[in-house]
């Protein structure tokens, strides 16, 4: 036996129906608050920054590359258990 069951409801009333919370205003609120932080960090940025010592920024990204590498070339070099 099969039942099948068309509801015709928007997101909001499905959840007033099942007693979900509405999140909606605090979700606006956080908008703003996301919005108001991201000006800040707009009127500090300085694009030419980032460009000014390139060397210097990936120097970070080879290091991570160098460890991953290390610890890859670390666990393929051990011998797996036995019995697994």
């Amino acid at each position: 036996m099969k039942i099948k069951l068309d509801i015709d409801a928007t997101p909001k009333e499905l959840r007033v129906f099942f007693g979900m919370p509405d999140f909606e205003p605090l979700q606006k609120e956080w908008l703003v608050y996301l919005r108001e932080k991201m000006k800040q960090g707009m009127e500090n940025f300085d694009p030419a920054a980032l460009l000014a010592n390139p060397a210097g920024s990936f120097k970070m990204f080879e290091e991570m590359q160098k460890a991953f590498w290390q610890q890859y070339a670390r666990k393929a070099g051990e011998q797996p258990e036995e019995g697994a």
